[in-house]
């Protein structure tokens, strides 16, 4: 199996993201697998932050702490990272405009300023001059990176520019640097189509395959890029998008359009969510469909912007005052973020609820090599009756008590019949109300159609032996390196396997008893200090003895970090 790890450093403004992403894509075309990661400190301009990128000729989801070959765009990164390259490692650093002495032999001079000038006009190219020597210290070519930079560049001569600076770079790299590297990417043959993109961007892509067509949001990181893709589609897709004032406005205006017939959607971070909870438990009670997704960062309150967690788990789940069915969904890479997106329409337009995808920041910015979506899977849901239906109708309620609890839905000037939407309790025609029986009557109502959102989901998802002595749990972004550590332990002997959640609310109860019936062993691992699926676990199987491991350092998890970590457990 061929893998390669490459680490690109440096501040913020050097472009870092745009070359992680080119480099990405390009092996990719190559017909390689790639996955990248971001490392960005909370600034626009300065700091040290980093994008890593594992590339392998198999799926790769995961990252580990290997690095291959390590880009330095500014002198932090050598200090930071120099002593994570592997044994055949090397650095590409200017030493000239960063003043390194050392005779290191790892370290490769590649005068990255010099070509930039010379090249593009511009010390901003040394990124682009790092990319093309990678790619002739890996013997992948130009012609991926040049063709790249043609559709990324499409203003005055930037491709060209770019074009001559990664050349330089790479002519400098096999001229200078043979057999230095011992990893050679060349291109395969005949290399599928596959895509590279963002966790954010498959969510935006799964909203637009459900037939979204109407979001509005605040801008807040790291859900941010899901307005902006959409804004950039709108036209294309007939989607409308609308930056509100706050996360009130945003929330409140996805509601108008949702309760109008519009499948509509929002997305924000813990702390605008917590703005959101009103409209969450208005559109309990007014039965309307209404889609958050919850990009999820460390807190209390700002915390940590630009850094990942698990710590919203039980805030979604309960936020939103009173009791009524909402559902929760923690995607656990880019696939299941674009169809649990669709899912997540569906069942807020079937069963007539809120539904919460959970993001996280490790999913959100992190880049993945994904096949072309099955829009022959993707099904377009809902319990809006038709126009047909709705002229039919001699009366209408529109809370109507139902043996589901799902009521038939118009939505306002349909058709002839009034439809009345309250936020007090109401009777089946939309009626104020104070009767108690009733209110009792349309509170089960509204909890009943957990049993329906229960059946449409899929939690939990065992990979591996079914009766394993040990499972490890986990939820959300932790799946991929958690599968990679479970197999890696399994391969060495461990009687070991996954219990993965990404349907987490309504809890599955059953299908977690009846999963778990062997009595194993479990570990649950987790972004949070306070085992926040393992509190529920505990309630609903009455298992007091999971053992947890909890990572609240806002960093992606590491395959071979959690590998070690459960293994020490293991072992106690």
């Amino acid at each position: 199996m061929t893998e390669l790890n490459i680490k690109l450093g440096g501040a913020a403004g050097q472009g870092l993201q745009s070359a992680g992403f080119i480099l990405g894509k390009m092996f990719v075309r190559a017909g390689y697998h790639a996955f990248a990661i971001q490392d960005n400190m909370s600034r626009i301009r300065g700091g040290h932050n980093f994008l890593k990128l594992r590339i392998k000729d198999a799926p790769v989801s995961a990252m580990t702490n290997a690095v291959d070959i390590l880009v330095a765009l500014d002198r932090d990164t050598v200090s930071a990272h120099l002593d994570e390259l592997g044994p055949d490692g090397v650095l590409l650093v200017d030493k000239e405009s960063f003043k390194i002495e050392s005779d290191d032999p790892r370290i490769l001079d590649v005068p990255m300023r010099k070509i930039a000038m010379e090249t593009g006009g511009k010390p901003l190219f040394s990124n682009t001059v790092a990319l093309g020597f990678i790619a002739g210290l890996v013997n992948c070519g130009l012609d991926g990176l040049d063709t790249l930079f043609k559709e990324t560049f499409k203003k005055g001569d930037a491709a060209e520019k770019n074009i001559a600076a990664a050349k330089a770079g790479h002519d400098l790299a096999v001229e200078t640097s043979a057999g230095r590297c011992s990893i050679s990417l060349p291109p395969l043959p005949n290399p599928p189509k596959r895509m590279f993109l963002n966790g954010n961007e498959a969510i935006a892509l799964g909203a637009a395959a459900a037939d979204c067509r109407y979001m509005a949001a605040y801008p807040m990181s790291p859900s941010t890029t899901i307005i902006m893709y959409l804004s950039q589609v709108e036209e294309r897709i007939d989607l409308v998008t609308d930056q509100a004032e706050d996360e009130i406005a945003a929330v409140n205006l996805a509601f108008g359009a949702a309760m109008a017939g519009i499948r509509s959607m929002t997305a924000t971070s813990g702390g605008g969510m917590a703005l959101m909870s009103e409209t969450i438990s208005l559109a309990g009670a007014a039965e309307v469909p209404l889609v958050i997704v919850d990009c999820q960062r460390p807190g209390p309150a700002t915390g940590l912007p630009t850094r990942t967690d698990q710590s919203d788990l039980l805030f979604a789940i309960y936020t939103g005052h009173g009791e009524f069915t909402r559902a929760v969904l923690a995607p656990g890479n880019a696939e299941e973020a674009f169809y649990d997106t669709v899912l997540a329409f569906n069942l807020a337009h079937q069963y007539q609820i809120p539904v919460i995808v959970l993001a996280e920041q490790y999913l959100s910015e992190s880049y993945y090599t994904v096949d072309p979506f099955d829009l022959s899977k993707v099904e377009r849901k809902t319990s809006l009756l038709s126009d047909a239906e709705a002229k039919a109708l001699s009366t209408y309620k529109r809370y109507a008590l139902t043996d589901s609890g799902v009521s038939p839905r118009l939505y306002p000037g349909q058709s002839e019949h009034l439809v009345l939407t309250d936020n007090h309790e109401h009777d089946e025609t939309g009626h104020i109300t104070e009767d108690g029986p009733l209110h009792m009557a349309m509170v089960q109502k509204r909890l009943k159609r957990a049993e329906s959102v229960i059946a449409d989901c899929a939690s939990p998802e065992i990979f591996g032996k079914k009766d394993a002595k040990t499972m490890v749990v986990g939820w959300g972004t932790t799946r991929e390196p958690l599968l990679e550590a479970v197999n890696a332990l399994a391969a060495a002997g461990e009687d070991i396997a996954l219990c993965f959640y990404h349907h987490l609310w309504p809890f599955p109860e059953a299908r977690t008893r009846a999963a778990l019936a062997h009595n194993p062993r479990l570990i649950a691992v987790e972004g949070n200090a306070t085992a926040q699926l393992t509190e529920l676990m505990r309630r609903y199987t009455g298992r007091n003895d999971i053992q947890t491991v909890l990572i609240t350092d806002g960093r992606p998890c590491m395959a071979d970090d959690l590998r070690a970590k459960i293994e020490k457990v293991v072992n106690r």
